[in-house]
């Protein structure tokens, strides 16, 4: 069994995220590519103490990178949104490092 720390990566702290959480109580992170709803459920309940009510993934394709004439691909990465119960909220500035 991976440990929770393996699965939630980071948070996602963009601008389209932070209205999200601030309108719908919605939080969003990248997490392993291999984790299912299940177990990001497990370890956002685990890490954060609060209660999760549904989850949404999506897998975010890579984007083309280029430095001067050499291109890239960048690697894809999951995404999931959270939705946590009404009264509870989730502070990032309290992340273990």
């Amino acid at each position: 069994m991976t440990q929770v720390y393996d699965i939630i990566i980071t948070p996602i702290l963009s601008e389209k995220s932070v209205n999200l959480k601030d309108k719908e109580n919605r939080y969003s992170f990248r997490v392993s590519k291999d984790a299912n709803k299940i177990e990001i459920k497990h370890a956002v309940e685990k890490i954060f103490k609060v209660k999760v009510e549904k989850i949404t993934t999506s897998i975010v394709p890579g984007k083309m990178h280029r430095v001067g004439r050499y291109s890239g691909l960048r690697s894809d990465w999951k995404k999931a949104v959270v939705t946590v119960k009404k009264d509870q909220k989730i502070d990032f500035t309290d992340l273990p490092k």
